[in-house]
This record gives structure tokens, C-alpha cells and sequence, in this order.
């Protein structure tokens, strides 16, 4: 397992890094936070014109043929500098699961338009208990002659104000397992999305589902057993989290250790204090366990490999290292960190909330323990 970049792959990231720092800032994030629509239509059609939309998605669909470390670089820039949008919803959540599961035909006519940014689309799972486990899920869905007939509520949904699609998880038999996934336009009848306000101010929203009829052709994957098609989705988007998360924790570091350079009190630069260089070490720390534990489950899933294990150990970890890193980072920026015009806060808003996304520390901890036994052989 060799997880430094290719060549490729630094000059994705070098040009991402130049792109965004020259197109976004965060004073657009927080005149964002003000709009109900999350993201920026020009900072979208600018991306999708450099085909970061098509980076996973093969040649023949419009896209470019990369694989999901490109993917996980990508968007660890995008979490430096807090781009909002479907992205990760469109591409991982949905997009690579339809490039697997789905028909020739749809694949053919969904694929092509994810990968240009035509068209944006997520995924929804959650509901009332905000589990993430087969059981969890109660929305019902029956057939009735040449239809599918769906009714329930997703909570929590990314970006469900801002797609055109929806790929709804519905239980269809009274096995805990036997989940199905449809594919919706969320203009059908019967689909009613509200808007979740977060203290982060991204997009989540709640879908209701009130006999939202379906064609037969909405079905992505087997009828009744559609459950692995949606764990193997959302650990792709617990990865895309975590990769998120550490460019978030990075440019935390480095902004933090800016200011302590240019910081003076008591006749010198803060900085050569030895406790705020402590502060400074252990950041670097968990900067590094998340790098490592997050391209760790990025390599794993593009092999393949059933990536449950390091999915969960990425996750748990970077949820706590995130936000010890800006708790440390406020310490060392003191009252100025915590003022609504400094960029920290955003930052910090954000990470309390990704915490909760794909699953909280403590779910991911209990599924590690579910498999000590594995982790103890090592499968690497």
C-alpha cells in the first residue's frame, strides 16, 4: 500500500489549491450562509469546465478516468477552503454507485450528465433515529401494477435542496436487509424537501415522501436487496467526510501557526512559547493520524476490498483529532477565534457538524469493536 501522490496527483492538487485560493474565499461562504441556495452556480460551472465533476468516471462517460485517491485529494482542497455544494453527494454518493449498479441505460444517460455538472443528485438514508443501519430504515415503498408507490421521511438529507435527483433508500420486505433504492427526479409528485438549518449553515434537508408513485425503471440494483449497494455508498461518503475534514484540520494548523509568528506580547512573537508550541505539536499529530487513516480507507475502497474496518477507524479518529485541533487552535488564538469575523469559527462550526455526518464517534467505534478479531490478523 503506497499512499504518496503520483506526479498526476500533485499537479491536481497544486492547481486546485491555486484555483480555489484565487476564486473562493470565505467571505462568499459567509454571504452563502445567508441564501437558500448553498452553493455558487459560476464557482459549479468553473469546476465542472476543469472536469473535476468527470474525475472518477470513465472516458466513455465524459469523464476522465481517475480513481478514488484523485477523488479524496480533490476534496480535501475543497475542505480547505470550505466549498460548498453537491459535489461529494453527486459524485460519490450517487454517481459511482449508478456506474456500478445501475442499467446500461440509465448509466448511460445519468452518468455522462454528473460528470459534465449538468445535473446534481444525493443520497437519502437517514430517518427519525438517525441511524445508519438497515433497520433504521422505515420508509415504506410497495408495487402497485407498473409503479412503485413510496411514503415516509428522510432527515438530515446533504444538499436535498440543491439536487435534481434523489437515490431514496425504501424498505420493501420485512427482513431487516431488504432495502431497495430509486432513483426520483425531486420534482415527481408527492416529494416535498424542507431545508435543515445547521449552525454550519450547509445544505441538509428533510424529504417527504406522501405516495410518491415511480416508474419500474427508478430501481437501481436488485428489488429487496439493495442494503450492500447503500453501505458500500456510504462509506464512500464517510471517506469523502474525513478527506473533507483533514483539509479543514490542515489549513487550521497553518493558519494557527501564522499567528503565533506574527503575534507579539510581552516583546516577542507568541510563537516562542514553549506551551503553544506543545499546542502547535500535538495538532501536527493529529493532522498527520488523519491524513494517514483517511487515505488508508480511500486506498481500500478503490481496491475494492470490503473497507468497513478502515472506513470506521478513519472516521472515529478524525471526528475527535478535528475537534481537538480547533480547540487547540482556539487556546491559541484566544477571544479573537471565537468572533464571528474571524475564520476560525467557521471552521469550527463545520467540524461540529461534520462530526455528526456518517456516523458519530461512537458508531464507528462499536462497529470496530464488532471486529477486533480482524483488526487484531491485520488485513494489510
Amino acid at each position: 500500500m503506497d499512499l504518496s501522490f503520483t506526479d498526476t496527483q500533485k499537479m491536481l492538487v497544486t492547481e486546485a489549491r491555486q484555483f480555489l485560493k484565487s476564486t473562493w474565499g470565505t467571505s462568499m461562504v459567509r454571504k452563502l450562509a445567508e441564501d437558500t441556495k448553498d452553493y455558487s452556480n459560476d464557482l459549479w460551472i468553473a469546476m465542472a469546465e476543469l472536469g473535476w465533476m468527470g474525475i472518477v468516471f470513465p472516458q466513455e462517460y465524459g469523464g476522465t478516468g481517475g480513481n478514488l485517491i484523485d477523488l479524496c485529494a480533490l476534496v480535501e482542497e475543497m475542505g480547505r477552503h470550505l466549498v460548498p455544494g453537491p459535489f461529494c453527494s453527486s459524485i460519490g454518493l450517487v454517481g459511482l454507485t449508478l456506474l456500478k449498479e445501475a442499467d446500461n441505460e440509465t448509466r448511460s444517460l445519468m452518468i455522462p450528465k454528473l460528470a459534465s455538472g449538468q445535473i446534481t443528485a444525493t443520497l437519502a438514508v437517514t430517518e427519525e433515529t438517525g441511524g445508519l443501519a438497515p433497520e433504521d430504515i422505515e420508509t415504506i415503498c410497495v408495487r402497485k401494477n407498473d409503479h412503485y408507490i413510496l411514503n415516509g421521511i428522510k432527515l438530515f438529507v446533504p444538499d436535498a435542496q440543491n439536487v435534481d435527483y434523489i437515490l431514496i433508500a425504501a424498505r420493501t420486505g420485512s427482513k431487516p436487509t431488504n432495502i431497495s433504492l430509486f432513483l426520483a427526479p425531486t420534482g415527481s409528485d408527492g416529494i416535498d424537501i424542507r431545508a435543515h438549518k445547521t449552525m454550519s449553515f450547509d445544505a441538509q434537508g428533510e424529504l417527504r415522501l406522501v405516495n410518491t408513485q415511480l416508474p419500474l425503471s427508478s430501481l437501481i440494483g436488485e428489488f429487496n436487496n439493495g442494503w450492500p449497494l447503500v453501505d458500500r455508498a456510504l462509506q464512500l461518503g464517510t471517506m469523502l467526510k474525513c478527506a473533507e475534514m483533514l483539509g479543514g484540520a490542515e489549513i487550521i494548523l497553518d493558519k494557527t501557526i501564522e499567528h503565533l509568528q506574527e503575534r507579539v506580547q510581552f516583546g516577542r512573537p507568541i510563537g516562542t512559547f514553549q506551551a503553544l508550541q506543545h499546542h502547535c505539536a500535538n495538532m501536527a499529530i493529529d493532522v498527520e493520524g488523519c491524513r494517514y487513516l483517511t487515505y488508508q480507507a480511500a486506498w481500500s475502497l478503490s481496491q475494492g476490498f470490503n473497507s468497513r474496518k478502515e472506513v470506521s477507524m478513519a472516521k472515529a479518529w478524525v471526528n475527535e483529532a478535528y475537534n481537538r485541533i480547533c480547540t487547540l487552535s482556539h487556546q491559541c488564538h484566544g477571544a479573537i477565534g471565537f468572533t464571528m469575523e474571524h475564520d476560525l469559527q467557521l471552521y469550527t462550526r463545520r467540524a461540529r457538524v461534520q462530526e455528526q455526518s456518517f456516523g458519530e464517534t461512537q458508531f464507528h467505534v462499536e462497529i470496530l469493536t464488532k471486529n477486533i478479531g480482524s483488526l487484531r490478523r491485520g488485513s494489510l
